[in-house]
C-alpha cells in the first residue's frame, strides 16, 4: 500500500485537546476529517455496544468491521444480529480464507475447545482477515474501542496515531474512560452488555479455553484472556507489523 499525504492537522495538539475531550467529541472530529474514509472495528464483545452507539450516532452507517475467526461464542453472533438489527449497522463481515475445521487439522490441532499454538491461531484467523478488511476499504480513518485501562499493553496508547500496518489513522475515542464511564453511558442509553457478561467473561474473544475464561473476583477485566499463555494482545490492535 502507498502512504497517504501528512495530516493537515497536529498530531500533538490533538492528542493533548483529546485528554480531557468527551468521546463523542472525538468522534464528530474524526467524522469531518475523514468523511466516508472513516471505518471503525468491532468485536461486538463486552462492551461493543458503546463505541458503535456513539459511532453510529455521529456518523450513522459507518462501515463496522466485524472479524468472524470461526471459533466465537454464539453469543457473540447473537449479539451482533441484535445491536446490527436494533441500530441498522453497516457490518462487515471478514472471515478467515480457511474452513475454520480444515484450519484444526492443517495446524495439528487435535482438540476444538484448547490452542496449542494460540499466536498462530490468531494470525491466520484474525489478523490476516483484519489485514485484508483494511487494505480492500482501505480508510484514512480506523475508530477503536481499547482504553487504556483495560492492559498495560495500551496505558502509552494515543488518541490519534498512525499505523503503518494498516496506512491509516487509528483514532481511541475511549482511550481515557474508565470501566466505571462505559458501563455509566451504557445506563444512560439502554444499552445492552455482551450475554456472557452476566456470567462473568469481561473481556470476550474466542470461545477456546486456551483464548478465553471468566475472569476471577479481583482480577483484571483482561485476566481471562489466554490466561497462563503470557500473550496479552491477539494482534489486531497492533500498528506496525514489527510488535506483532
Amino acid at each position: 500500500m502507498s502512504v497517504k499525504s501528512p495530516p493537515a492537522f497536529d498530531v500533538g495538539q490533538l492528542n493533548a485537546t483529546f485528554e480531557a475531550a468527551h468521546p463523542l467529541d472525538i468522534i464528530r472530529w474524526a467524522a469531518a476529517e475523514f468523511g466516508d474514509d472513516l471505518v471503525m472495528s468491532s468485536s461486538f464483545g463486552a462492551q461493543a455496544a458503546v463505541l458503535i452507539h456513539m459511532a453510529n450516532t455521529v456518523k450513522p452507517g459507518i462501515k463496522i468491521i466485524f472479524i468472524d475467526t470461526g471459533y466465537l461464542f454464539p453469543e457473540t453472533h447473537r449479539f451482533m444480529e441484535e445491536l446490527r438489527a436494533r441500530f441498522n449497522l453497516n457490518v462487515w463481515i471478514y472471515r478467515t480464507r480457511e474452513d475454520p475445521f480444515a484450519y484444526l487439522h492443517n495446524a495439528g490441532e487435535d482438540n476444538y475447545s484448547w490452542r496449542k499454538d494460540i499466536a498462530r491461531c490468531c494470525a491466520v484467523n484474525k489478523n490476516e482477515p483484519m489485514e485484508r478488511a483494511m487494505r480492500q476499504l482501505a480508510p484514512r480513518g480506523w475508530l477503536r474501542g481499547i482504553r487504556r485501562d483495560q492492559a498495560e499493553t495500551r496505558r502509552r496508547a494515543a488518541f490519534v496515531e498512525w499505523s503503518t500496518r494498516y496506512n491509516c489513522w487509528a483514532i481511541s475515542p475511549l482511550l481515557a474512560w474508565s470501566g466505571r464511564d462505559v458501563g455509566r453511558y451504557m445506563k444512560e442509553h439502554d444499552l445492552p452488555w455482551h450475554p456472557l457478561v452476566e456470567k462473568g467473561y469481561l473481556s470476550i474473544g474466542c470461545s477456546p479455553l486456551s483464548c478465553t475464561r471468566c475472569v476471577k473476583p479481583g482480577e483484571s477485566e483482561r485476566a481471562g484472556r489466554w490466561a497462563g499463555t503470557g500473550k496479552l494482545e491477539c494482534g489486531i490492535n497492533s500498528l506496525d507489523s514489527a510488535s506483532l
